[in-house]
């Protein structure tokens, strides 16, 4: 028996599913219940979450609504612009617009197999972009979606660029559309979408002299730009193509002085430096990252661009709210709308009633689970390999206020193997394999980028792991409140 589209990919059916109905709310009030499926709003059948926001913000709301097989009208009056009071199970009702390039660099393809079928999905879907801050190539961006996004204001989107040179783009896509959908980004900008960039350098082919002619071109074509990510392709153990290969240490400096340069002119023209390295090259370089003031607001923390320097400063200094990842790697995977689209979930257990259960997660960031930890226990904060070269500096600068001795459980990514080295790449079989070394009775501190929708890539949950585990916020104001320092380092 075949799989279903609905099975597979829950997040992109026709008719949603209503999961939450915030209590005393209009939609509450109207009789409406989870399990109803929504078939109409207001007379129209609604393409994605973002059309179905649009039309419950109008005052009186009609729902056209399957419970069980009987449909049902519901009205309700409220004010215009109050929330409806609904979480569906969907952020793309019809259709996902699926990816038709071939990228050699595409991590997708370099994913090892028996998987959840989710995962294996390529979406080159502007609406994603909009949500969730998926990048789109463009390559199947129309004149219609044109329209949609301005009439609507649909920005920011996430563009991925890799190279202005057309020939050199329709290569790297492996896609000959991929040599004019550029003009799409051009016609974004005319219009005034924001939008960020994002070149992946494979070495070899978009690196060195072509990635400085893919700077310039920007800087004279696309100058209106909100901020350009440069970013090293990550290559798992699954890849088979001959062509992609890691960066070396001279390619990875060599990364970093061509940004420094390009920030130098992008300034002195426009004001601005627009174009950023990713973490992982200073990393690589074995350099110093730049300070948290030169990233901004830090618009591309999800590209890994100062997330390094922005979770120093929130660790040892005070501020009160952290800036983290979405959580999980598939961030827009399995049924989730993006923040802002839903209402609250009901009926979360209590996570301090049962310490060892998995971490309840909203359909995109997972819940933090608060255990009653033992007074001074030891504590062993988990990461992957590149997290530990940013962690453990900051842990020996706030050593002495410290009150429970606190190490690294660094975990080795053997599951996808290659180069990954990020904690947000870490599967449930890795740490559990890291964790069954480690002593029993400490506390253990798992940050939630590892999991999606309550889950990590590889379908475990945080109740497979042989240690009881407190989920945390991938965030230094996290860490520190969990650490229990609050002193600044000097």
């Amino acid at each position: 028996m075949g799989v279903s589209v609905e099975d597979r990919y829950p997040w992109a059916v026709a008719n949603p599913s209503v999961v939450a109905v915030a209590p005393g709310s209009p939609a509450a009030q109207a009789g409406v219940v989870v399990g109803d499926q929504l078939l109409t709003v207001n007379g129209e059948v609604p393409r994605d979450i973002i059309r179905y926001h649009l039309l419950v913000d109008e005052a009186e709301v009609g729902l056209e609504v399957d419970r069980g097989g009987l449909q049902l009208e519901v009205d309700i009056s409220k004010r215009a612009g109050e929330p409806l009071g609904l979480e569906v199970s969907a952020s793309v009702f019809d259709q996902v617009r699926t990816c038709d390039n071939h990228c050699e660099f595409c991590f997708i393809y370099q994913l090892p197999k028996g998987m959840r079928p989710s995962l294996y999905l390529k979406d080159d879907d502007y609406r994603l972009s909009f949500l969730y801050g998926n990048f789109t190539t463009l390559t199947r961006f129309t004149e219609a979606d044109l329209e949609r996004v301005v009439t609507e204001k649909l920005s920011p989107l996430y563009v991925s660029i890799h190279a202005t040179n057309a020939e050199i783009r329709a290569d790297l896509l492996r896609n000959r559309r991929g040599a004019v959908s550029l003009r799409w980004l051009r016609q974004l900008l005319d219009h005034g979408i924001e939008v960020h960039g994002q070149v992946v350098v494979c070495p070899g082919l978009n690196g060195s002299s072509v990635l400085h002619e893919t700077l310039l071109g920007i800087l004279d074509a696309y100058p209106e730009l909100t901020t350009v990510a440069v970013v090293p392709l990550g290559i798992s153990d699954h890849s088979g193509e001959e062509r992609m290969r890691s960066h070396t240490v001279a390619e990875a400096n060599e990364i970093i002085d061509l940004v420094d340069h390009m920030q130098h002119l992008f300034t002195e023209v426009l004001g601005r430096r627009t174009v950023y390295a990713a973490d992982e090259y200073y990393l690589l370089a074995d350099r110093p990252f730049p300070s948290a003031e030169a990233y901004g607001e830090v618009p591309m923390h999800e590209d890994g661009v100062g997330m390094a320097s922005t979770f120093a400063e929130e660790f040892l200094g005070e501020a009160t709210v952290g800036v983290g990842p979405k959580a999980g790697f598939f961030a827009s995977v399995d049924g989730a709308p993006a923040e802002g689209y839903r209402a609250p979930r009901l009926g979360a257990p209590d996570p301090a009633a049962a310490p060892h259960a998995a971490a309840e997660a909203t359909p995109a960031v997972a819940t933090p689970v608060t255990l009653r930890p033992r007074p001074n226990a030891a504590v062993g904060v988990i990461t992957g390999a590149y997290g530990a070269r940013v962690l453990q500096p900051l842990l020996d600068q706030v050593a002495g206020d410290l009150p429970s001795p606190t190490r690294l459980v660094v975990v080795p990514n053997q599951f996808f193997g290659g180069n990954i080295s990020v904690t947000g790449l870490l599967v449930g079989s890795d740490v559990s394999a890291a964790l069954a070394d480690q002593p029993e009775g400490h506390r253990y501190l798992l940050p939630d980028v590892c999991l999606s929708n309550g889950l990590f890539l590889d379908g475990a949950t945080v109740a497979d792991l042989p240690r009881p585990v407190e989920v945390i916020g991938t965030d230094g104001v996290s860490l520190r409140r969990a650490l229990g320092t609050t002193r600044s380092a000097p």
